[in-house]
């Protein structure tokens, strides 16, 4: 007996206007994947924030794949394209976001470092399915992290500069870690 596989998703494409500038890479080189939440209200103000080009070489912050709450998969960069989406990771792992407020819009606020919005159902889904795809796609693929594993980094907070919040917090609390986990077979990694 085989079992289940998850259903093979359906991407849309979308890529973003520099997505051409962007570093390429072998595939075998991807061996992480990185699951973040987007912290808008949007995909439509996340394709937004993915569209400003911010660095010399004309690109700008963005994960690969985001999967908006009603399930529909994003693809604004291909896996093989090198996506600033998690610092010290990006040559090697594929970041997928998911739509979720997050701490939108007090990012760094003491008093609103909670996250609670949940994660839907059809996100949750979309997201096993891309899993799935990317473990029969990516030979090298191993490992999976949220942002907030590795990128433990604090700064002072938006409304007292005397107090530190983590940079990252993302994907969250309310991320489902273990019906993921005992769905793939990825490690998670914590450095």
């Amino acid at each position: 007996m085989t079992p289940d596989l998850p259903p093979e998703p359906v991407l849309h494409d979308w890529p973003l206007p520099y997505e051409h500038r962007l570093e390429s890479r072998p595939l075998a080189q991807v061996d992480l994947v990185v699951i973040h939440c987007t912290e808008l209200p949007d995909l439509d103000t996340a394709r937004q924030y993915g569209e400003r080009e911010i660095y010399d070489s004309g690109t700008g912050n963005s994960g690969h794949y985001y999967i908006d709450r009603d399930g529909s998969i994003h693809v604004f960069v291909k896996p093989d394209r090198v996506a600033h989406h998690t610092r010290s990771y990006n040559e090697r792992s594929v970041g997928i976001e998911l739509v979720n407020r997050g701490r939108y819009p007090d990012w760094l606020d003491s008093r609103r470092q909670t996250m609670d919005e949940p994660y839907t159902d059809a996100q949750v889904a979309s997201l096993l399915a891309l899993l799935g795809k990317l473990e029969r796609e990516l030979p090298a693929l191993e490992f999976i992290a949220g942002h907030e594993d590795l990128d433990l980094a604090q700064v002072p907070a938006s409304d007292n500069l005397h107090q530190m919040v983590f940079r990252k917090r993302d994907p969250g609390p309310r991320f489902p870690w273990s019906k993921v986990l005992d769905a793939v077979k990825l490690e998670r990694i914590r450095p």
